[in-house]
């Protein structure tokens, strides 16, 4: 039997961030050539978590937040309600024999997926050379942080974690950090925008861009 071209995308509703992390790591583990790839889209109730190279002095305050060390890439980012998360299960040797070239073409791939959603509300936003995620391009909030990304890529070229997106939030707890590893870094999310979308409106926007994009 093929594999699906294009990654099953499942819905996992609200979840604690840890049970979601197990998971995702029992997936990789257990998945064969002949497993389909899989988008999970999750909301987190709040939880900072740490990535392979945080340096744990970025949790400023952390407010009886939850902090979970990860086995992602990157620095110090935070989850709550109101914001889209997406994670990729994917093999990337279905794509190109030498996954690690693929990486950074997969890394822009998620980015183009955040920037097309996120142009349909017509928010402009753009990328920064150096400092993955996706930060607004123009208006008074010119620079602000509006989608992170953050990936675990293994040895056989099979990748987990992934994206989050912005859209209705508490941002409070985004200062209690420097988000990811940036002192004074601003976010800021849609509806602080004027960005009239619900969280699965959004969900669903953002997963349909990242399937369709990563079955090319």
């Amino acid at each position: 039997m093929s594999v699906p071209r294009q990654p099953l995308v499942l819905q996992r509703g609200l979840e604690d961030y840890v049970t979601t992390f197990a998971a995702m790591r029992a997936f990789t583990d257990a998945r064969t050539t002949a497993t389909a790839d899989e988008l999970w889209i999750v909301e987190h109730p709040p939880v900072f978590t740490l990535g392979l190279a945080a340096d744990p002095s970025h949790v400023l305050d952390p407010h009886e937040i939850p902090v979970v060390e990860t086995d992602r890439g990157g620095e110090v980012t935070y989850h709550g309600l109101g914001q889209v998360v997406i994670y990729l299960l994917l093999d990337l040797r279905r794509h190109k024999a030498d996954a690690r070239l693929f990486a950074r073409e997969l890394v822009n791939k998620i980015e183009q997926a955040v920037i097309d959603t996120l142009a349909a509300y017509n928010l402009a936003c753009e990328r920064k050379p150096g400092a993955p995620g996706i930060y607004m391009s123009d208006g008074p909030a010119q620079g602000a942080k509006i989608a992170a990304l953050g990936l675990k890529i293994r040895g056989n070229g099979c990748t987990y974690h992934g994206v989050s997106l912005n859209v209705a939030m508490d941002l409070t707890p985004f200062t209690w950090i420097n988000p990811c590893g940036y002192e004074d870094l601003a976010t800021i999310d849609m509806q602080s925008l004027g960005a009239q979308a619900t969280l699965s409106e959004v969900q669903n926007a953002l997963a349909d861009k990242l399937s369709k994009s990563l079955s090319r």
